[in-house]
């Protein structure tokens, strides 16, 4: 029994000082610990902001770790080429080109070429079997009867005349006859001469026969053999000459007053991009397209090689007269909201964000058009870091 009377009370003695200990443990962790944990959060408030805000400027306060990581450099101004690079295609040239019309409605009985095949001026192109020739040398040959005929009475009445036997009234109307007829049979004959068909065939050589206006290629074919012709104007093909084709660019809207005749530019195509064709602008367009805000410009290029063929894509860049312009490091260009910024020192650690123009971009240096003038502390390094 005595064991059982001390054995509670034992085990509670030990349990109370346990928790002393463990207690006099927490107090002693607080001490080393808490203590050294809020002396680092005294120290964090201490340290120096890494920037301050001053209206619309950035200003690096003293002993902030930013000041090491900047590189600002005085914006030089150098003489440079100002490039325009601009997107092309090559087309043919306009003054080069022709489409190819019957001229009278008919059916094609022979096609002569197909699309791609080059020809020569004059060449035969297609034959066709046409009413509305089939009409005019019909015109023709009645013309060129009634004027025979009233040249014929003409020489009577004449004849009669020197002798007094007829009256000049006769005579006149025999003049006046002829003349009309001569002037009938003069315009059957051009008209026949208009369509190229010769006054002197006969039979089923009447037929209308088309010819090629110019030598070159045939870009466009929209006709077949047998196929019926209702509309004269309908075209029945294209030819090109591409011997020379135009590189054609578009130029924006803000530039175009940059862009002027005989300036050089050089142009590079997909197809060919080891190969650089040198060239002068020839043509300038007067009017901007509506759609695009873009003005047309016009290069023109030797090609009896045909290497360069319509619809290709190219790369134009016009080259203008050196002049002095300001150079900033690419890196010191940053994108702010679609727009491009750098950073200037309005004074000693003290920046303003400032909207340039990049004009030409030469390796790791970029050409300004405006924004920043010639002279001015430029952050050329670790703007990033100045960014909102």
């Amino acid at each position: 029994m005595p064991i059982h009377d001390h054995q509670p009370a034992f085990h509670g003695r030990v349990f109370f000082w346990g928790g002393i200990g463990l207690g006099f443990l927490l107090v002693a962790a607080l001490l080393t610990h808490g203590f050294g944990l809020l002396g680092s959060a005294a120290k964090v408030a201490e340290a120096p902001a890494w920037t301050a805000r001053q209206g619309n400027k950035i200003v690096i306060p003293e002993g902030s770790p930013l000041r090491s990581r900047l590189t600002v450099a005085p914006a030089s101004a150098e003489e440079v080429k100002p490039k325009l690079v601009l997107p092309g295609i090559v087309e043919s040239d306009p003054a080069r080109t022709a489409t190819v019309v019957p001229q009278l409605s008919g059916r094609v009985l022979n096609l002569t070429v197909r699309l791609g095949d080059r020809v020569v001026k004059g060449q035969v192109l297609a034959v066709l079997d046409s009413a509305d020739l089939a009409q005019a040398y019909d015109d023709y040959d009645k013309a060129a009867d009634a004027y025979k005929l009233t040249q014929k009475n003409l020489g009577r009445q004449q004849e009669q005349s020197k002798i007094g036997v007829v009256s000049d009234r006769d005579l006149d109307q025999a003049t006046s006859d002829n003349a009309q007829a001569e002037a009938e049979y003069t315009r059957t004959r051009a008209r026949l001469k208009i369509l190229d068909a010769p006054t002197d065939s006969r039979g089923p050589a009447r037929q209308l026969t088309v010819r090629a206006p110019v030598g070159g290629s045939v870009t466009t074919l929209s006709v077949t053999p047998n196929s019926t012709i209702n509309d004269p104007t309908q075209p029945l093909m294209t030819i090109a000459d591409l011997s020379t084709v135009w590189v054609t660019a578009m130029v924006p809207e803000k530039d175009v007053g940059v862009v002027a005749r005989g300036q050089d530019a050089d142009v590079r195509l997909v197809a060919y991009p080891d190969r650089t064709l040198h060239g002068k602008v020839l043509f300038v367009g007067d009017v901007i397209e509506p759609d695009s805000r873009r003005n047309k410009i016009r290069i023109a290029f030797a090609n009896t090689d045909y290497a360069l063929k319509p619809n290709m894509f190219a790369t134009v860049t016009l080259v203008g007269s050196p002049q002095s312009q300001v150079v900033l490091p690419s890196s010191s260009l940053l994108m702010n909201n679609d727009r491009t910024s750098v950073f200037v020192a309005t004074a000693p650690w003290t920046f303003e964000r400032r909207t340039v123009e990049p004009q030409l971009e030469d390796g790791p240096s970029v050409a300004i058009r405006s924004g920043v003038a010639a002279g001015e502390q430029v952050v050329v390094k670790g703007g990033i870091l100045l960014n909102d």
